[in-house]
């Protein structure tokens, strides 16, 4: 379900999740390349949330791959576990989709990870984008962020 922003700038959404046997290794731990399905679920969620979409990016003409992927893990996510996952939208002038990432416990809010993405705005003959298209021009409008 998504936030309302303290600030207009920061559009958040979150998704909780139990920690699976198929995401970890021999130790119990989260296998680091679980990390970025998390991080794809939260898209994904902040795209239901907000409606900004992989398929509405294609639906208007466009993809949006990713360019950048980072992690900085703080402490061991275990199986079993319940997590939440909170993504930040950070609005930044670029034809770029930057998003910021928070894994914590549910039980006590202790921080797990955090990480970063950017997407950038392809067009269907895979050129690169370096204008808003207009329908995240659009979409920014909406939300106050231009």
């Amino acid at each position: 379900m998504p936030m309302k922003p303290e600030n207009p700038i920061h559009l958040k959404s979150s998704r909780e999740f139990e920690i699976r046997f198929s995401e970890v290794d021999s130790m119990h731990i989260v296998w680091h390349g679980s990390y970025a399905l998390y991080f794809e679920d939260a898209r994904e969620q902040f795209g239901k949330d907000f409606g900004l979409t992989y398929q509405g990016y294609f639906d208007q003409g466009y993809y949006a791959p990713l360019v950048e992927l980072s992690f900085s893990y703080k402490k061991p996510l275990l199986f079993g576990q319940q997590a939440r996952i909170d993504i930040t939208y950070r609005n930044v002038p670029a034809a770029k989709v930057i998003f910021d990432y928070e894994i914590r416990l549910t039980t006590d809010d202790s921080l797990i990870a955090t990480g970063t993405s950017t997407q950038v705005f392809l067009d269907r003959n895979f050129k690169l984008v370096l204008t808003h298209p207009p329908f995240y021009e659009e979409w920014k409008r909406k939300y106050g962020l231009l």
